[in-house]
């Protein structure tokens, strides 16, 4: 699967997996208890493994779009954790073949908040989408389905701030966490 645009609008939601630190994504994966010890590392490494795709050869084109709650959001009151993963979030965003975008407060509700996605563009062009849930996953290829989440991911993508004034929101954010 090679992604050209795809979308992880979400208010409650953490930094998606593909861009989470090791330290991030451990404490994500540990709140509230419900995994154990075992499966939280499997999880932590298989995030971890599937971050290679950034820095590959020919690297998808990926676009996301975070909710600015995400970028207040504190982890177990560690404010080293959370500045670690915001400088590498701007890191991450510094790459040519990744935007992101920030949803300001300001923009009030948006279609976003309706859940986190994915669309994906394959080799073929033929395009798929992903919606997440938290007892599962669901990938959707009905042309109707399609429309509706490429309308949905306009809709926030007009909401979105620029390309550059996200990447400054984002370090701003981890500037204050020091």
């Amino acid at each position: 699967m090679r992604p050209r645009a795809g979308g992880h609008p979400t208010l409650t939601g953490p930094v998606p997996g593909l861009l989470q630190t090791e330290t991030y994504a451990r404490a994500t994966l540990q709140a509230g208890g419900l995994l154990t010890t075992d499966e939280a590392r499997r999880r932590v490494r298989s995030r971890m493994d599937r971050q290679a795709v950034l820095d590959r050869e020919d690297p998808p084109h990926l676009v996301i779009v975070l909710d600015a709650a995400v970028l207040r959001r504190t982890v177990n009151d560690d404010r080293t954790l959370i500045r670690e993963q915001l400088e590498h979030l701007a890191a991450v965003a510094e790459l040519p073949h990744v935007q992101i975008h920030v949803v300001p407060d300001d923009a009030g509700l948006y279609p976003g908040l309706q859940g986190g996605f994915i669309l994906a563009t394959m080799p073929d062009d033929t395009v798929v989408g992903h919606t997440d849930y938290q007892v599962r996953s669901q990938t959707v290829s009905g042309a109707g389905e399609i429309a509706t989440l490429q309308k949905t991911w306009e809709a926030v993508l007009r909401d979105a701030l620029p390309r550059r004034p996200s990447l400054d929101l984002i370090k701003e954010a981890a500037k204050t966490r020091t």
